[in-house]
């Protein structure tokens, strides 16, 4: 059942990363129980470093140093879309494409915002991933996770996910042993052709603005709230400031007036199209990213006294 040293490079969108010391792909939640009682039996012998445990989806927003991952790897694909009235229910490893050709098919609006993102909806759901306005946890109602010590599940609603922007409570101490297994999201009905148009409308913009022709990390860092910004540049950047979905200015603008863009540290660089964007050129190392997310930072704060916050995970 179990797989070792297995490359997780391979199941990330950077191209990055070392190996697994154990990979389980789980594709029911039957599978996923057995698995994890296989683990206790077999982690006994390891020391409590190597015993941990990390639940991959689908290798977005996640950066893997060399080393990998000294324990055990979950590859996340429960999955299953089920339609209930204007409510679905769905697998927490369903990608974010599928889920949106379901809603097509079936004339639900509510998720347009999120088409042409990547990964899976448990991952949205654990970051409160949103876009064009929209955000996750605007059509959550209910979400199930399994804590994957205890085997027990726990089912949460919207304001029991404790959601706020990029975050939720599975991104905390209180939750961090948690997986999430499916989501209950409240839909509307809609018109099917304006749903798929919407949809195919910020596919179009992403392919346009974003550096999509090269394996990324997805957007770097997190939008930065008016309110965190010195008074001297508010004025400045107020253009820039758009609705996403209380007022931000668009973690770009500041790399832009940095001057960051097109930085290359190995085979890493700031992309030139977007800078938010840190693409891989062919055979970058995670340290070469991590120094350009260094050097970014850097050259904001000085110039900005703004800190930049990252919106990536690091393994």
């Amino acid at each position: 059942m179990f797989k070792q040293n297995v490359p997780l490079k391979d199941y990330s969108r950077y191209n990055i990363g070392g190996p697994a010391a154990y990979f389980l792909e789980i594709s029911t939640k039957e599978k996923l129980l057995q698995g994890l009682k296989d683990w206790e039996k077999l982690s006994t012998r390891f020391s409590k470093a190597k015993q941990k445990i990390y639940v991959l989806g689908g290798g977005t927003n996640l950066l893997i140093n060399e080393k990998g991952f000294d324990g055990l790897v979950i590859h996340n694909r429960l999955g299953g879309i089920e339609k209930k009235g204007e409510e679905i229910v769905v697998g927490s490893g369903v990608m974010l494409a599928e889920l949106l050709d379901f809603c097509i098919v079936n004339s639900l609006s509510g998720l347009e915002w999120a088409g042409g993102l990547p990964g899976t909806i448990g991952g949205a759901v654990r970051g409160n991933a949103g876009a064009f306005g929209g955000e996750t946890k605007d059509s959550v109602k209910e979400v199930v996770s399994l804590n994957l010590d205890t085997l027990a599940e726990k089912t949460r609603d919207e304001w029991g996910c404790t959601f706020a922007y990029r975050y939720s409570i599975f991104k905390t101490e209180q939750a961090k042993n948690e997986m999430i297994l499916s989501i209950t999201l409240a839909l509307k009905k809609g018109e099917q052709a304006a749903i798929k148009k919407s949809i195919q409308d910020k596919i179009a913009y992403r392919n346009e603005k974003h550096p999509m022709e090269f394996p990324s990390i997805g957007s770097t860092f997190k939008n930065v709230k008016l309110d965190k910004i010195p008074k001297k540049w508010q004025e400045t950047l107020a253009p820039s400031v758009r609705i996403d979905p209380f007022p931000v200015v668009p973690a770009a603008k500041f790399l832009v007036m940095a001057g960051v863009k097109g930085k290359k540290i190995g085979d890493a660089q700031i992309a030139e199209k977007h800078p938010n964007f840190i693409i891989n050129l062919g055979n970058a190392k995670s340290k070469d990213v991590k120094a350009l997310i260094s050097f970014a930072k850097a050259a904001v704060q000085k110039k900005f006294g703004v800190t930049l916050e990252e919106e990536i995970i690091y393994l």
